[in-house]
């Protein structure tokens, strides 16, 4: 059954603990550093319960609506209705939520699509996930997930010499009920809104260290848990105007911390195999359908981008300019390519595993490494486009509850082609996204969320068919006449 905005807020108050520094949050819907962005995830939720929506959102499944997000797709045209309700949601925030409920959700349908590999590795793990699938997707659960070690401090033995406890979130016991693990893990972006947080691992586990390679589901409010938040952007925005999309669209980054979690047996589904932990992923569709959620994203992102071009240029007075118009082409050609990508994704979508259909892997891959390679300049040429004119805006939109201010304003900063209300609004708008903490933040996101830049490139070297690449180069060399003709 779909979940409404106000269930959603319902459930963020479920004594989850969250650190802002030494401050614990215990509401994040109510706390200024998170409420605005809570709320922002609520919508989402009240935009996919809408009855005027539910063919766009939702199928029926033995009688009840479920988000298209989980769905185990079986045509071309599943994939393709499973996409159109992505690119919703993402248009619903502009792509700057990059882990909207939707994200992880397709890691876990693309696990469940081959829980047989899971019970292989260990008996009943698959059926775990499949129960596990079963009851996010009927509960609507928003996912998290905390999948890579704590970045640079996996050394026991620190600078000063001193030997400590590996900090890496790992088994530290077990029993018949269960598993107990303490330690950290990243990156759970947006956690401190979410129901439960995946953790598991998307980089390689060495054999010596195969406690780490616990799969598993953990309650957000589990006793032990506690997310660590980076600093939320959110609450600096004390006027939305100031900063749209500080204000609105902070999802935050937070690191997983437990402390001695008792996870029990029936919500773990991999344990001490470190080969597979993370090898999961690619041998069933996770990886691409959660994967493929990052693309659509993306474009949503790209839509917001050459729309505030354009307009900057409109009230700049530059919007004629050819030099002008070709940047203008060229931002709308990217947006056009990774709309192509994403389409083509779903057209060349591969008939695997059985029974199921899958987005194409390989286009899937390249649009990762397309984003990833062309998302810092895209975000340059709109600063270029820009200039000095954001930097010539006031402080705060405050000016405005002074009479004499704000007629100033009004008279001084308008254009011929727009007031100076709307270039303020237009302006902040575009500094919000290409130079605030909340613009730096999304740099660094675009640039690492699906891993390191090798990463990325070594799965479309794996996917790559190179039988048919050298099949092409030794048949033209077959071709050839011999050397002594």
């Amino acid at each position: 059954m779909l979940a409404t905005g106000s269930e959603r807020l319902e459930r963020m108050r479920d004594g989850r603990v969250v650190y802002i520094g030494a401050e614990r949050v215990d509401d994040v819907t109510a706390h200024p550093a998170f409420r605005n962005g809570a709320r922002t995830i609520a919508a989402l939720y009240d935009l996919k319960a809408d009855p005027a929506k539910r063919d766009l959102f939702s199928y029926e499944d033995h009688g009840d609506r479920i988000g298209l997000q989980w769905l185990r797709c079986r045509t071309r045209d599943d994939l393709a209705r499973r996409m159109r309700a992505m690119k919703a949601i993402a248009d619903a925030t502009f792509g700057l939520i990059g882990r909207s409920p939707d994200h992880v959700a397709g890691l876990i349908t693309g696990l469940a699509m081959r829980p047989e590999l899971l019970n292989e590795l260990h008996a009943g793990f698959g059926d775990n996930l499949i129960r596990f699938y079963d009851r996010a997707r009927k509960n609507d659960l928003y996912l998290s997930f905390a999948v890579t070690p704590p970045s640079g401090i996996r050394d026991r033995e620190i600078y000063t010499g001193v030997v400590r406890d590996d900090p890496t979130l790992q088994v530290v016991a077990e029993d018949d009920s269960g598993v107990i693990v303490s330690g950290m893990k990243m990156l759970a972006t947006g956690a401190i809104f979410g129901d439960e947080v995946y953790i598991g691992n998307l980089t390689a586990i060495d054999d010596k260290r195969q406690g780490e390679s616990i799969t598993a589901v953990i309650p957000n409010n589990a006793p032990g848990v506690s997310f660590w938040a980076r600093e939320p952007y959110e609450r600096h925005a004390r006027e939305e105007a100031d900063y749209p999309l500080s204000y609105r669209f902070d999802e935050n980054d937070a690191v997983l911390v437990c402390d001695r979690v008792k996870i029990p047996w029936e919500r773990v589904f991999l344990h001490n195999n470190g080969a597979w932990s993370r090898r999961i992923y690619i041998e069933t569709p996770a990886n691409v359908y959660q994967n493929q959620q990052s693309n659509i994203r993306f474009w949503a992102k790209m839509g917001l981008v050459v729309g505030l071009a354009s307009r900057m240029c409109e009230a700049n007075g530059v919007a004629k300019v050819p030099a002008v118009r070709e940047t203008l082409g060229r931002l709308a050609a990217l947006e056009a390519t990774i709309a192509g990508l994403v389409a083509g994704q779903i057209e060349a979508c591969e008939n695997w595993p059985d029974g199921f259909v899958t987005p194409n892997r390989r286009m899937v891959y390249a649009a990762l490494n397309w984003c990833q390679e062309h998302h810092t300049e895209i975000i340059d040429t709109l600063r270029t486009l820009a200039g000095a004119a954001p930097l010539q805006m006031p402080a705060s939109i405050d000016l405005f509850a002074d009479p004499e201010l704000k007629n100033r304003f009004e008279r001084w900063w308008g254009t011929a082609s727009m007031p100076a209300t709307a270039r303020y609004k237009l302006y902040k708008l575009v500094w919000d996204l290409i130079g605030s903490e909340f613009a730096g933040r999304h740099m660094l996101y675009e640039k690492f969320y699906a891993g390191n830049s090798i990463i990325v490139r070594n799965q479309s070297d794996r996917e790559a068919p190179w039988d048919r690449f050298h099949g092409i180069v030794d048949g033209l060399l077959g071709a050839l006449p011999p050397a002594d003709a």
